[in-house]
């Protein structure tokens, strides 16, 4: 039996999601299998697994974009998603990219509020193909922001970044998140990332969430902090990545790439 996921009005329960017995399959193979999460009202969470753990999965039904499920699932009606890709429409200024999706006949205006609140505003009018790969990302997260989300689901949305981008992105949704309150679900396979960002860590396997990790350091929070260092260890442990100090291979910002990579391709930033 199949069980679309369901929608609660704001503040009608006492989480913003809740997810009991979830099963999704492909072909006869559980990829979310049995699956409980609750993340509670105005939370930022952060999901980690290895690839094909089934996390991008678990965020398209919570974003009502996979309904082949069984199982309990409770989101707000308000809720919004951006992407590792942007998915700006090329032929639409960014401003009309913002109202993509919004019922009736939105308001120049209402664009320009969330391109400012994004720091875009000077881009209001320009056409997609013209913009920097962080300034794509902040017009997605405009459009996200437009719809007054008491849900954020975040799948991968820095992946394409350069690092020094990547950074300000990211300080850029902890700034909107502490501003607007609603509850956050980023999906990432950087574990530095979720610990700067989250207040609790999810670590998804085998279908199930198998681990997870309250964050309780102190905002702003810094990688320096030996705390910070002790729980990104232990994270990078719960994903399979040992070491003598649990370093990067890759000399990177705390991914786990060894094991774990996004579910969707990832794309140089120019």
């Amino acid at each position: 039996m199949t069980t679309p996921a369901a929608t609660a009005p704001a503040g009608s329960t006492r989480s913003a999601v809740r997810v009991e017995g979830l099963t999704r399959s492909f072909d006869g193979r559980a990829v979310i299998d049995r699956l409980h999460l609750d993340v509670r009202p105005g939370e930022f969470v952060a999901l980690l697994g290895r690839s094909g753990c089934g996390k991008s999965t678990l965020l398209r039904i919570l974003a009502g974009l996979d309904r082949d499920i069984e199982g309990t699932v409770l989101v707000p009606r308000r809720k919004a998603v951006a992407f590792q890709s942007p998915r700006l429409m090329p032929w639409k200024r960014v401003w009309r990219n913002v109202l993509l999706g919004l019922p009736g006949k939105p308001r120049r205006d209402v664009a320009e509020q969330a391109l400012t609140e994004v720091g875009l505003k000077h881009r209001t009018n320009a056409w997609p193909k013209t913009l920097s790969g962080g300034e794509a990302q902040r017009a997605s997260l405009a459009r996200a922001l437009v719809r007054e989300p008491d849900l954020l689901l975040l799948d991968e949305p820095f992946g394409a970044l350069d690092a020094l981008t990547r950074i300000k992105a990211q300080r850029l949704v902890d700034e909107l998140w502490q501003r607007r309150g609603c509850a956050v679900l980023l999906v990432t396979h950087d574990v530095e990332e979720a610990v700067l960002l989250a207040d609790r860590v999810l670590v998804m396997d085998e279908g199930v969430i198998a681990y997870e990790r309250e964050i309780d350091l102190d905002r702003p929070r810094g990688i320096a902090d030996p705390r910070f260092a002790e729980i990104r260890a232990e994270l990078l442990r719960r994903l399979g990545v040992e070491g003598p100090d649990d370093a990067d291979p890759a000399g990177g910002t705390g991914t786990a790439e060894t094991t774990e990579t996004a579910e969707t391709p990832a794309h140089t930033a120019t």
